[in-house]
Order: structure tokens, then C-alpha cells, then sequence
């Protein structure tokens, strides 16, 4: 009596190289969100044709794993409330993900003028609240503050007014 041996269809190497393209993907997506243009990266940078990292990254969006909209309105919210990011500094972190001007655009719509400046002025508050005020040279308070909001991307006119005000009741506060 002789052993039956099925034989099994090998897969083709396509659909292997989809299968850990996949993968790959769902692991990096595990960690963080990302956008479709990091996710394209990491396929290339790990020698994925260019047709394998389009079905996969097609086949994520289409479940919703990739969605740069959502990506972008989670960054600008999260960056904004942590870091005190302005919409300048926002935009050029999302352009070094890939997402798309018009994205960001509808991402950023939501923080108006008002808002902004209101959170330039907290941080401004907050290192105030820190900061030695000796005599009546501000020069280097003002220095170190408006950089610390151009760093983080606000204008430099609304820096100079935020740190201005801020100088100036914070050295009211401290009188009383």
C-alpha cells in the first residue's frame, strides 16, 4: 500500500511577496498610524516593486487602514495640543509625511487666527511663569521667546505682539 501524496498548488511569488508586503504594513501600522507615502517608502526601502506596494497599500486604504485625511486631522490635533505646534510648522510636518497640499489644507482649516494666537500666548505664559525677569532688559527674554514660537511655527508678527503682552503682564503680575 502506497502513501497518497497530495500535491499542493505552490502560491506564486507575486502573491507571496503581497502576503509579506502586507505584513509588513500591518506592523508598522500596529505601532502608529501612518500615510500612505511612509508606508510606500518602507516597501521600496525593503526592495517591494512598485505594482506589489500599489495592490497592498490599495487593498489597506480600501479596509481603511490608510486614510491621509484622518492621519493628517489626528497629527495637526495632537501636535497642536502637545507640542503647541502653529499651522506653518504643522503643514511642513505633514509635507515630510506625503500628504497632500489640499489635505493639509483641510486639515489646518479648522484652527483660525484666534486660536492660534491663544495658544502661542499659553506658551508664552508658561515660560514666563519660569523665566528670571531681571531689570528692565527684556531683550533676552524676548530673544528666547519669540524663537521658541518661530520654532514651533507662528509668524514672526504674532510672535513679537504674543511675547510683548505676554512681557508685559507677566511683569504686572509679578508687581502685585
Amino acid at each position: 500500500m502506497g502513501l497518497s501524496m497530495t500535491s499542493c498548488q505552490p502560491q506564486s511569488t507575486s502573491e507571496t511577496r503581497e502576503e509579506l508586503a502586507h505584513a509588513l504594513c500591518l506592523r508598522l501600522l500596529t505601532a502608529r498610524s501612518r500615510t500612505r507615502s511612509e508606508l510606500a517608502a518602507q516597501l521600496a526601502k525593503r526592495g517591494y516593486s512598485d505594482e506589489v506596494a500599489a495592490t497592498v497599500l490599495n487593498r489597506l486604504a480600501a479596509v481603511g487602514l490608510i486614510d491621509d485625511a484622518d492621519f493628517a486631522e489626528q497629527w495637526v490635533r495632537s501636535r497642536r495640543q502637545r507640542a503647541g505646534k502653529g499651522k506653518r510648522a504643522l503643514a511642513a510636518e505633514l509635507r515630510t509625511k506625503g500628504v497632500d497640499d489640499e489635505v493639509i489644507a483641510a486639515a489646518l482649516d479648522g484652527i483660525d487666527a484666534g486660536a492660534e494666537r491663544l495658544r502661542a500666548e499659553e506658551l508664552v505664559e508658561q515660560k514666563l511663569r519660569c523665566e528670571r525677569l531681571e531689570g528692565d532688559d527684556d531683550v533676552k527674554v524676548m530673544r528666547r521667546l519669540i524663537g521658541m514660537l518661530a520654532r514651533r511655527g507662528y509668524s514672526q508678527s504674532m510672535a513679537v505682539t504674543v511675547v510683548n503682552e505676554g512681557l508685559a503682564a507677566e511683569r504686572e503680575r509679578r508687581r502685585v
